[in-house]
């Protein structure tokens, strides 16, 4: 398992709602958004949206991704990161998203209906790195400022899927035109320890 997993890079991923504008070079992926899409399910805005731009692979056994993020967040709900979906209803995001006129580091788990946190992102939000991994039915989601020393934002419970839809993730509620830089794509076994290690 461990083999398969280093060995992933985007060249045979594929797109849930591909973009009009994007890239692939030396495993680096290029996007701009589309205008107006994004994923939420319902809370507090009554809406369905599953409409955002994700470029994944599927997978079965459990797994810790990294990527590297760059793009520059400046108009409300601008967002980038990772995303692991099963369906419109079953999904998490997790990376920057643009509110109340900052950069926030943000996640958002959907189970049926859709929760969002956010909390101050004290790096540079141009550039970051973000962990996903998943264990069970058991996700944990880090990020990181300097690609050195990895931060707890999300620990939660996932729905057991045969397979799982995983990559980077970027949407633009609100306007189109957010150009992100992707790189870095790891993946690997998961520790023992998903908590406290690095």
């Amino acid at each position: 398992m461990a083999n398969k997993l280093n060995n992933i890079t985007f060249d045979n991923f594929k797109w849930l709602n591909e973009p009009a504008h994007w890239s692939l070079s030396d495993n680096v992926l290029m996007l701009r958004t589309d205008r107006e899409k994004d994923f939420w399910q319902e809370t507090w805005y009554n809406f369905n949206h599953n409409s955002g731009h994700v470029y994944g692979t599927e997978l079965s056994e459990d797994f810790t991704v990294e990527i590297c993020v760059e793009a520059d967040f400046k108009t409300l709900y601008d967002q980038a990161g990772l995303m692991l979906y099963v369906d419109e209803k079953n999904w998490v995001k997790a990376g920057i998203e643009y509110t109340d006129g900052l950069p926030m580091i943000s996640s958002v788990v959907t189970k049926e209906f859709s929760d969002w946190g956010t909390g101050v992102f004290t790096g540079n939000p141009n550039k970051f790195w973000m962990k996903l991994t998943k264990v069970g039915n058991v996700v944990c989601i880090k990020y990181s400022i300097d690609n050195e020393t990895w931060l707890l934002l999300r620990l939660c419970l996932f729905p057991v899927s045969e397979k799982y839809f995983v990559g980077p993730m970027s949407c633009t509620p609100t306007r189109e035109g957010l150009t992100v830089k992707f790189s870095g794509l790891k993946f690997s076994e998961p520790v023992k320890d998903i908590l406290h290690s690095d």
